[in-house]
């Protein structure tokens, strides 16, 4: 999260009018992450007890691609799944616009990122994980990854000239063999649906050692279950000292996941070139970030060396 756009408190409290949610307490800007501009809201409700919402206005994505992460999340939350809720106005929608900028507005979810995770931990964010990709098969919207194979394909020539010799033959390697993965039948035959796409430690909460929800969907899109699963293992179970995959943790995660949704033969075979593929994604976005950075109150880039890192290990565990 980070401030690109200043809003006040009249902006906020305006928005909170609207949506007929109360009067507006406190307004504070979200530290970290990248892509939007992000504030805590609190609020006064109309019976006076207090309430948290997180505000955010959508600084790369338009109006017309919203509706596909915003739906997810609707339609999760109506599922059971812990995700925040988007809050709508009286007309039902929950895309609002301030600052002319799309913006939307849900609950903030209560708990804390547990970011040293332990066996447990990856457990019950399997469990999640699984449910969610289950609850997601109905539902109607359709929307590519737009952080997928394409845009690492348009995003690579313009990280390559920052990048030694090494670094530069690895992206070069990689991408190379994903864009040939995505031609195999096999692949093209693997369970695909919504998926969040960018489920990493500090995008769950936990109250003491319970998991209270997941959140952050805005890089969500259709793409492999595989793929989503590969994410989150490339994090909670990555030893962040040396990126090197840790086996309990992978253990506890793959193992929960597969109580409710068994990988297939196909499946287990080709993890090891999605665990790659996933590691790439990141190594790609952050050396974007790094190199051709966008200006932000609070922004700090993430350090692109720790997914090359995680990136090497993968190849070396092929």
């Amino acid at each position: 999260m980070a401030v690109y756009t200043e809003v006040t408190p009249a902006q906020a409290a305006a928005l909170l009018q609207q949506l007929g949610l109360g009067a507006l307490l406190e307004l504070r800007g979200c530290p970290g992450g990248i892509e939007n501009t992000n504030y805590f809201v609190s609020v006064q409700a109309s019976g006076g007890a207090r309430q948290e919402y997180v505000l955010t206005l959508f600084e790369r994505l338009g109006f017309e691609q919203l509706p596909f992460y915003l739906c997810l999340m609707q339609h999760l939350a109506a599922k059971g799944i812990p995700v925040p809720n988007p809050a709508p106005d009286a007309s039902g929608h929950i895309l609002h616009r301030l600052l002319d900028k799309p913006a939307a507005l849900v609950n903030k979810l209560p708990g804390q990122s547990v970011l040293a995770p332990q066996p447990a931990h990856c457990a019950q964010l399997g469990t999640l994980l699984a449910q969610m990709h289950l609850a997601a098969l109905d539902y109607p919207l359709q929307q590519p990854n737009l952080r997928g194979l394409a845009w690492w394909n348009q995003t690579a020539p313009e990280v390559l000239p920052h990048l030694n010799l090494a670094q530069a033959a690895l992206l070069r390697s990689e991408l190379a063999l994903q864009n040939d993965l995505a031609l195999q039948p096999d692949y093209q035959s693997l369970p695909r649906g919504a998926v969040h796409a960018d489920l990493f430690r500090d995008n769950a909460l936990f109250e003491g050692d319970r998991l209270t929800g997941v959140f952050d969907f805005y890089f969500a899109g259709c793409d492999t279950w595989l793929f989503d699963l590969s994410v989150a293992l490339n994090d909670w179970c990555i030893d962040l000292a040396s990126g090197q995959p840790d086996a309990a943790r992978s253990h506890a995660l793959l193992a929960a996941y597969q109580c409710l949704r068994p990988l297939s033969a196909a499946e287990l075979e080709l993890l090891p070139l999605l665990l790659r593929a996933a590691a790439l994604r990141f190594w790609l976005s952050r050396l974007w970030d790094w190199y051709l950075p966008r200006d932000a109150a609070m922004l700090v880039p993430h350090d692109p060396t720790h997914f090359e890192r995680v990136l090497r290990a993968r190849v070396a565990h092929t």
